[in-house]
């Protein structure tokens, strides 16, 4: 539930509070049975969900690993899995162990604690930067431009809870969907894949870091909707269950957090509740930029007391002028980007 005291930050407070929370503060190193561990304490703020977003606690953890290799050698790969579900009230602490310094590469390990139990366990890798082959998986083509669609805030910002708000005003990052959102209601199409624009909010500093944690960061938010999307689900159904299990990321190609990128997500499986989930990051210029994957768990809602909520919710939900007013605005974009998507 969210805090009582919580109020939805304005943009720049949320972009001022992602770079707080990747400022993390240094701790007194731990020697252990392997060696010496770098420590640092990761901050947290207010929102409207108890549970810490995954793109935090992995985002941490990787500039945690950052702050212990030489500069020259860039943050490449990252891959965790999600332990136990974070506190949102409480701080981060996180442990960095130095796998490796070779000559082209190094290695950590990052691990996320509260309460002494881990959250998140990560390997990252650094490489200093190479000359060698090139090449890339072209941008999809039919892709409306983020300014043909609607803002988050047009979206959701008329629906009165504190979740809702938090994603039509208060997240760091804006994110412009390029298919139809599947916040309130299911997708007309089953298809598993989709895209969505997404930026922060506010201008960021020119730290090659920080921009790689925050696109990191972003590439949390929307990357199982593929998964809904195929199986007539979505975010706000009644007695859902969703939950990241993993997150792997591999960064290509430099590029600002604060400037527009295209997230193309696809599903290739969903099996025994769980589902396999794959993006490439674009930016304008048709470069990729990262490619991610994920594992999450979908559970469906089980019992009356679901179904009987989500009728009464899409009663409210269809009969609602703003989103008649949406559809009738926005539905031949995402009617013509249906068309050019095969489904699968």
């Amino acid at each position: 539930m969210p805090s009582p005291r919580y109020q939805v930050p304005s943009p720049d407070e949320a972009v001022a509070q992602l770079v707080g929370m990747l400022d993390l503060e240094e701790l007194e190193p731990l020697s252990g049975p392997r060696g010496s561990e770098d420590r640092f304490l990761g901050p947290v703020f207010d929102q409207a969900f108890w549970r810490v977003f995954g793109g935090q606690v992995v985002s941490q953890a990787a500039i945690a690993a950052m702050r212990t290799v030489d500069p020259e050698r860039v943050i490449h790969s990252v891959h965790g899995y999600f332990l136990r579900p974070g506190d949102a009230t409480q701080p981060i602490e996180i442990a960095v162990e130095r796998l490796r310094d070779g000559g082209s590469f190094s290695a950590r390990r990052s691990q996320a604690y509260q309460g002494g139990k881990p959250i998140l366990s990560m390997i990252a890798s650094f490489q200093r930067p190479s000359p060698g082959p090139s090449h890339q998986r072209e941008m999809p083509a039919h892709i409306p431009d983020p300014d043909q669609l609607p803002t988050p805030d047009e979206l959701v910002g008329h629906v009165d809870h504190p979740v809702m708000q938090e994603w039509a005003r208060g997240r760091p990052f804006e994110i412009r969907h390029v298919d139809r959102p599947v916040y309130l209601e299911a997708d007309r199409t089953p298809r598993a894949a989709n895209a969505v624009w997404m930026r922060a909010r506010a201008p960021l500093s020119d730290d090659r870091r920080l921009h790689r944690a925050a696109i990191l960061y972003a590439s949390d938010y929307t990357l199982l909707e593929p998964i809904l999307r195929r199986h007539g689900l979505y975010w706000a159904k009644p007695g859902i269950k969703v939950a990241s299990l993993d997150h792997a990321m591999w960064w290509h190609r430099e590029a600002r957090a604060d400037e527009w990128l295209l997230y193309v997500q696809q599903s290739p499986s969903a099996q025994s509740a769980r589902g396999l989930a794959t993006g490439s990051i674009y930016n304008r210029d048709g470069a990729l930029v990262a490619s991610v994957a994920q594992e999450g768990m979908v559970r469906r809602p089980q019992g009356l007391k679901p179904r009987v909520r989500e009728r009464l919710q899409r009663s409210m939900t269809r009969s609602s002028a703003v989103q008649r007013s949406l559809e009738q605005q926005y539905g031949p974009i995402w009617d013509a980007r249906a068309a050019h998507e095969p489904l699968q």
